[in-house]
């Protein structure tokens, strides 16, 4: 199981190459009908646009590149972030993406130089076509939520979340297969309640606590690029079952307000699934204690910044 030890070890590993994200404290009534002081995280101004990076750069420091470089599965944000360290590196890179991946993250992908394979309508066939070909070609695999390393990077968002915002009493996350909830678990340890918010049509967390293991469900909806993990990750599933408090799901109607309302607010520009966190807020999904210090974790801004104005 990931240890506060190895999250330590990755921030130092990764710390010349990703950036210190910031924390905005935002006053009660900055959302319209929110009479609640929020602290968000920006972790869409990291590095590539989301926190994918974090655990990219853990991966691929710990680890011996062969001379067929890295290969990955992606919705779109982690194979961005595989191939911005790729680059920065100086491995090459093939990324595996699913039919529903956004037209504005192929671009990315190919502006940063990886060899694209468009395959499957869903992330779970991505993955399975990237895992056929690393066993033809030996390239280092970097999953994009079940490595040990993947865990320790993701988990330095955590780290930070509780230097810059010390006594937050909950601290809400969106979930995908689980990679940075599950790091973020592995800091708090139980100290800071850790909401997990899913879309209604992409539950795989809530669905593997509800069955005590990981299990596949359907995916869909507008945050299935980034959030669309048919199920979650093996080794983020025992931090789960301990450290995560609840799991909250939210609509796609939810989803797209929050991005609008964190535009018109504040001007920051985040994907579906990178608001979606907030959406639990917004929508009353979750309900908000009258004194409860709450952080919001915005953790992805790869999108047409048309879309959410």
């Amino acid at each position: 199981m990931t240890s506060k030890a190895d999250i330590e070890a990755a921030a130092k590993r990764i710390a010349a190459h990703v950036r210190r994200t910031p924390v905005m404290e935002l006053a009660a009534g900055t959302f319209d009908r929110l009479a609640h002081p929020l602290a968000l995280k920006l972790e869409c101004l990291q590095v590539t646009a989301s926190f994918k990076p974090r655990g990219a750069f853990n991966r691929m420091l710990s680890a011996k590149v062969p001379r067929a470089g890295v290969i990955a599965a992606s919705g779109g944000n982690h194979g961005i972030a595989v191939a911005h360290v790729a680059k920065t590196l100086g491995h090459r890179a093939e990324i595996f993406v699913p039919e529903v991946i956004s037209a504005a993250k192929v671009a990315r992908l190919k502006e940063l130089g990886a060899a694209v394979n468009v395959t499957g309508k869903v992330y779970g066939d991505a993955l399975a076509a990237s895992q056929k070909r690393a066993a033809e070609t030996g390239a280092l695999v970097l999953h994009a939520y079940d490595q040990p390393e993947i865990l320790a990077g993701q988990g330095t968002v955590a780290r930070e979340f509780e230097e810059q915002a010390p006594g937050l009493d909950t601290v809400l996350v969106a979930v995908g297969g689980g990679g940075l909830i599950g790091g973020m678990a592995a800091w708090y340890r139980g100290k800071t309640k850790l909401v997990a918010v899913e879309p209604k049509t992409s539950r795989a967390l809530h669905a593997a606590l509800e069955a005590e293991k990981p299990v596949d469900v359907e995916v869909s909806g507008i945050a299935a690029d980034s959030l669309g993990a048919r199920r979650v990750g093996a080794l983020m599933f025992p931090l789960a079952q301990k450290y995560v408090a609840r799991v909250v799901l939210v609509e796609d109607a939810a989803i797209t307000a929050a991005q609008k309302a964190l535009w018109r607010a504040i001007r920051v520009v985040a994907e579906p699934g990178g608001a979606a966190a907030l959406a639990a807020v917004l929508s009353g999904a979750y309900k908000l204690a009258p004194k409860e210090r709450v952080g919001v974790l915005v953790c992805g801004a790869n999108c047409d910044p048309g879309s959410v104005a």
